[in-house]
């Protein structure tokens, strides 16, 4: 699956490690669901490196399309409210 950090780039991460995120994911979605920042801004955070610590960066000349969008470390709380789905960042 491809993986795009908003104003970073593309990173691909195998199907495998898709439980793994959509854990972190699950601990994002409860943060912004108790308006707790400081959970928000960690649990961002942790989603975000492992993403990075999981996937292979994509050449930046590569434009594939991307299954999945996420916001990048500076995306406030508020904002993350507004792009959430009932399923979090990453849907299933």
């Amino acid at each position: 699956m491809i993986i795009r950090i908003f104003g970073e780039g593309q990173y691909q991460v195998t199907d495998e490690h898709l439980e793994e995120l959509n854990v972190l994911d699950s601990a994002l979605q409860k943060a912004v669901d108790e308006g707790d920042q400081e959970g928000f801004t960690l649990s961002l955070r942790e989603l975000l490196e492992t993403v990075r610590r999981l996937g292979s960066p994509l050449p930046s000349d590569l434009l594939a399309p991307s299954e999945l969008v996420l916001p990048d470390d500076d995306t406030t709380l508020d904002e993350v409210k507004e792009i959430l789905s009932s399923e979090g960042l990453i849907p299933g």
